[in-house]
């Protein structure tokens, strides 16, 4: 079993970085949006470029994430990941926070000179207005780099996260190859939305506020294989 999650996120997207690895839907707003693995990666390589260049954190130093299941919070925590850095989601001492635009009143919990905030716009727009003491991640990130370099082996406790990750797609019947259909509503844990299918080497349709008069339309739409229940 890999111990570098930058691995997994490789090997998922390595057999063809143009199809689809990330569908994401909000049945509240209209919203979709669709990456594919290379432009996942892309997201990723900024988001690791960013933390290492401009927060100055590596191996060791701990992210806060107050974010939802959304494609943007598979960037920032797969970029953490690359970093090597431990993500964290309860109140604490943390090097750097991210947290969406509707937490921002939480963040006083935790102790991050560097605070980054999310508006988790459709078309990941840069925000209008933003809160004191917050960067626009969006806007930030942006500015850095295409490609990243992962740390070797890891963050601390990968490993174990990935052995909850594999254990899980087993338990979802999530297989190799499969087009996952994911209601974040009830699989909000990210071991279960973003882990579990990228080491199973499964791609996924993310939806947020799930309507089920959608499902067989979108089902047979986005060539999903396994709904899970």
């Amino acid at each position: 079993m890999a111990e570098n999650i930058a691995r997994v996120f490789a090997a998922a997207i390595a057999a063809d970085p143009t199809r689809p690895l990330l569908t994401w839907y909000d049945d509240a707003t209209g919203e979709r949006t669709e990456l594919s693995g290379a432009t996942l990666a892309n997201w990723v390589a900024k988001t690791a470029n960013l933390l290492v260049d401009e927060v100055a954190v590596g191996p060791g130093d701990v992210a806060g994430v107050l974010l939802p299941p959304h494609w943007q919070t598979a960037a920032v925590l797969l970029g953490c990941w690359s970093a090597g850095l431990t993500v964290a989601d309860t109140p604490g001492d943390v090097d750097v926070l991210f947290t969406a635009a509707t937490r921002v009143a939480e963040a006083d919990a935790w102790s991050a000179g560097e605070r980054y905030v999310l508006a988790l716009d459709p078309f990941a727009l840069p925000m209008r207005q933003v809160p004191p003491g917050f960067a626009d991640y969006v806007s930030e990130v942006r500015a850095h780099g295409d490609h990243f370099s992962p740390y070797a082996p890891g963050g601390p406790g990968e490993a174990a996260l990935l052995g909850r990750a594999t254990a899980r797609a087993t338990e979802l019947g999530i297989a190799s190859g499969d087009r996952v259909l994911i209601d974040t509503g009830r699989y909000p844990d990210p071991v279960d939305w973003l882990l579990a299918p990228l080491t199973a080497t499964a791609t996924t349709v993310l939806c947020a506020n799930l309507d089920p008069s959608t499902l067989p339309t979108r089902t047979t739409t986005e060539r999903v294989t396994r709904p899970l229940p």
